[in-house]
């Protein structure tokens, strides 16, 4: 792949990041070609050790990066960082507050030395009486009422993906390319903030309006009072789970028409969406009667002809072999510290001829340590007593990730 042809291209990243809000956000500009240059410690970033619910945080969202394993509290690895910093365009961080500072790394002080930088701090709370609270994705979504709008009345349930994280992370791209921009009218960088809790109540930004429209709290979402006549799952013959969508009176005709029923469409308490709405109690076991009597491939068939809004109740292991994620090359083979691979989406764009794919697979402990060290001009003998001395780490080989 030639990387001059990415968007980013010639732009260099520091990433001082883990979990996910800080990589998701190294991602998006390293597919987009920016080089970005994880900085890990010596051992490894604890990510790369993270069980369960969270075995998959570190190949998911450090591809397309370069890995640099330094001790950042030891004079010499700070003064490779500062090597580093006079050629690079964005600084990622997204450490406890203050801990940045401590390293030597915090904005005012680097601002002030490379007034070019474009300073990204991705946190748990933008400034404000909460900003020095420890956050979590979860811990957000109880705090912005998306864990009470997602799970039933009484019992408040996370959301199934790291939503505040990755959107987080993504917003904290937006700053960054805002921030360039600016950049190039002004000479000058800024510091770019995006935290957990802002992003969490961004999302809930409808409810918060729909409360200060109708005056009446919103219930959590599996007991709304839906705006559509029809906005459900149903069983099919199989055993399925199957949504279906009837959000407009185009929708409803078709559904009329595909399973036959000209008396459904010839009701006129029928025949408007509110009046479905209104309609509910008597018009959802119609339609679940309609539905049970095929099988989910069935119904799928006949609601993509038919032009109505459906979808299958899919899981995690499904999506690898969906047609419209292989559509275009868009999988990509991630490999995996176990050794084997795991087929994940690309970059969710289309953005003219580039390609946005893989070019270097989650890297190593410390993969390119001493080929950045060597671009920086340090001596090899210099290298490998900084590798010695325990101030710099990873393995001693050329590296071997590039994607042919």
């Amino acid at each position: 792949m030639d990387e001059q042809k990415l968007p980013l291209a010639g732009i260099r990243v520091l990433e001082f990041c883990h979990v996910i809000m800080g990589p998701s956000c190294g991602l998006v500009l390293a597919d987009l070609g920016a080089e970005v240059i994880k900085i890990e410690p010596v051992e490894g970033d604890r990510t790369r050790r993270l069980a369960g619910f969270a075995s998959g945080f570190f190949a998911t969202f450090n591809r397309n990066k370069r890995c640099l394993a330094i001790d950042l509290k030891a004079p010499e690895g700070r003064a490779v960082i500062e090597r580093l910093l006079a050629d690079t365009d964005v600084v990622i961080e997204n450490f406890a507050p203050g801990t940045m500072d401590r390293l030597g790394f915090g904005y005012e002080e680097l601002s002030a030395k490379f007034p070019r930088l474009v300073y990204c701090a991705l946190k748990g709370f933008l400034s404000g009486p909460y900003e020095n609270r420890p956050a979590l994705d979860e811990v957000v979504q109880y705090m912005s009422g998306l864990a009470y709008m997602t799970g039933p009345k009484g019992r408040p349930l996370r959301a199934g993906a790291s939503v505040c994280d990755i959107l987080g992370g993504v917003l904290g791209v937006v700053g960054i390319l805002a921030a360039l921009q600016e950049r190039g009218r002004t000479g000058r960088g800024q510091l770019v903030k995006s935290a957990l809790f802002e992003a969490a109540c961004f999302l809930m930004t409808s409810h918060m309006t729909g409360e200060a429209i109708t005056g009446r709290a919103m219930p959590p979402m599996p007991e709304r009072h839906g705006a559509w006549g029809i906005y459900d799952t149903f069983p099919t013959a199989d055993g399925q789970l199957f949504f279906l969508g009837i959000t407009s009176d185009q929708h409803w005709r078709r559904f009329c028409a595909l399973f036959e029923r000209p008396d459904l469409l010839a009701d006129e308490e029928l025949n408007t969406n509110e009046k479905r709405v209104a309609a509910r109690p008597r018009l959802l076991p119609i339609v679940a009667d309609a539905v049970a009597r095929h099988s989910e491939a069935e119904m799928i068939e006949m609601c993509e002809r038919a032009g109505l809004p459906f979808a299958p109740t899919a899981k995690p292991g499904d999506l690898p072999a969906d047609p419209q994620l292989n559509a275009h090359d868009r999988m990509l083979e991630i490999a995996l510290p176990n050794g084997g691979y795991a087929r994940l989406p690309r970059l969710p764009l289309e953005m003219g001829n580039h390609d946005t794919g893989l070019r270097l697979q989650p890297g190593r402990i410390g993969e390119d340590t001493l080929a950045i060290l060597a671009e920086l001009g340090i001596p090899e003998e210099e290298s490998a007593g900084l590798v010695e001395r325990g101030i710099v780490g990873g393995p001693v080989t050329e590296k071997n990730n590039a994607v042919a």
